[in-house]
C-alpha cells in the first residue's frame, strides 16, 4: 500500500474529503500542514502521491492560490521538483490547481516563462454546479482517454487562459491538455444557469460537442478543465473528483441507473495504481 500526503493550510477545506477518497482508493493517507513540510521537506521521500486540495488557502488573498503558491515556490520548489523527478505524483484540485499554476511546475517551464494563468470566471461570479468532463489523450497515464464523467465545480477563478497561440500549441504538442468540459450525455441534463438570460449550450448531446455556458462554467480557452506537466505525473484540475466518490453524491443519482461508486473514485483509484506501479 502506497502512502499519500494531503497538504493543508489556513483556508483549506477539502483536505479530509480528499483523504477519504485516497483511503477508499487503497492509499495510506496523512494530512499535513504545509509549515510542517517546510520544516522537514525530507518527509516527501516517504510518499508516492502529494495532493494540494481545494478550498480558499489564506482566504485567496491577492488572488486565488497566490499566497500558498508563493510559499511552496519559495520554500519547497527544490524538494517538489525532486519528488516528481523521482517518480512521485502530484495532484492539485481547484485551489490546488491554482497553486500549481502559480508555481510554474505544471507547465514544466521556469515561472518567468509561464504562459498559463487562471482568471476570474467569465460569468463574473462564483460557479457551483455539476458539470461533465472528458478525459483527453494526454501524458497523464491515470486518465482514460475519451471517458466522459460528471464532477462538481465550486470556484470563482477557474478560467484557463494562455499567453498566445504558441503556448496553446505547446500544451497540445506535449499532451498537457488532460481534461475538457463537454456537453453532458442526453440523459444527464445540466443544471440551469443562475441567470435565466445568460447564454447557454444547445440541447445536451453526447459529450463530444464544444461546451458553452453553463457546461463550461468559467469560459476557459478551448474548454480546458485540467492540465498536466510534460511527464504526466503532475495534474491540476478545477472540478472536484473527491466530491463524487459514492453513488449518492450526484444530485441525480436516482436517474443514473445502478452505480457501485461515484466516478471520482475511479479517478483516485487509477492514480494510486499508477503511482504504485512506479514505486
Amino acid at each position: 500500500m502506497i502512502r499519500a500526503l494531503v497538504l493543508r493550510t489556513a483556508g483549506t477545506n477539502c483536505d479530509r474529503e480528499t483523504g477519504l477518497a485516497l483511503e477508499a482508493a487503497a492509499a495510506r493517507t496523512e494530512l499535513l500542514h504545509v509549515r510542517r513540510l517546510v520544516e522537514e521537506p525530507r518527509r516527501l521521500e516517504g510518499y508516492r502521491v502529494l495532493v494540494i486540495p481545494g478550498g480558499f488557502s489564506y482566504g485567496d488573498d491577492v488572488a486565488a492560490g497566490r499566497a500558498l503558491g508563493f510559499e511552496i515556490r519559495h520554500d519547497l520548489a527544490g524538494p517538489l521538483s525532486e519528488f516528481v523527478e523521482a517518480g512521485g505524483h502530484v495532484l492539485g484540485v481547484c485551489n490546488g490547481f491554482q497553486v500549481l499554476v502559480d508555481t510554474g511546475i505544471l507547465e514544466g517551464v521556469p515561472r518567468s516563462e509561464r504562459g498559463v494563468a487562471l482568471s476570474g470566471n467569465s460569468s463574473a461570479r462564483f460557479e457551483c454546479r455539476w458539470i461533465t468532463l472528458r478525459s483527453e489523450r494526454s501524458a497523464c497515464r491515470w486518465l482514460e482517454p475519451g471517458e466522459v464523467w460528471p464532477a462538481p465545480v465550486a470556484h470563482g477563478e477557474g478560467r484557463v487562459l494562455v499567453r498566445d497561440a504558441a503556448t496553446l500549441a505547446r500544451l497540445e504538442r506535449n499532451g498537457q491538455i488532460a481534461l475538457r468540459y463537454v456537453r453532458p450525455p442526453a440523459d444527464r441534463p445540466p443544471d440551469p444557469p443562475l441567470d435565466p438570460s445568460a447564454p447557454r449550450s444547445p440541447d445536451p448531446g453526447s459529450g463530444e460537442e464544444r461546451a458553452g455556458y453553463p457546461d463550461c462554467p468559467n469560459g476557459s480557452v478551448q474548454e480546458i478543465a485540467g492540465l498536466c506537466d510534460p511527464t504526466g505525473r503532475v495534474l491540476g484540475l478545477m472540478p472536484h473528483p473527491e466530491r463524487n466518490v459514492t453513488p449518492w453524491h450526484h444530485p441525480r443519482w436516482t436517474r443514473l441507473g445502478a452505480r457501485a461508486e461515484g466516478e471520482g473514485l475511479a479517478f483516485y483509484r487509477r492514480l494510486v495504481e499508477v503511482a504504485s506501479a512506479n514505486a
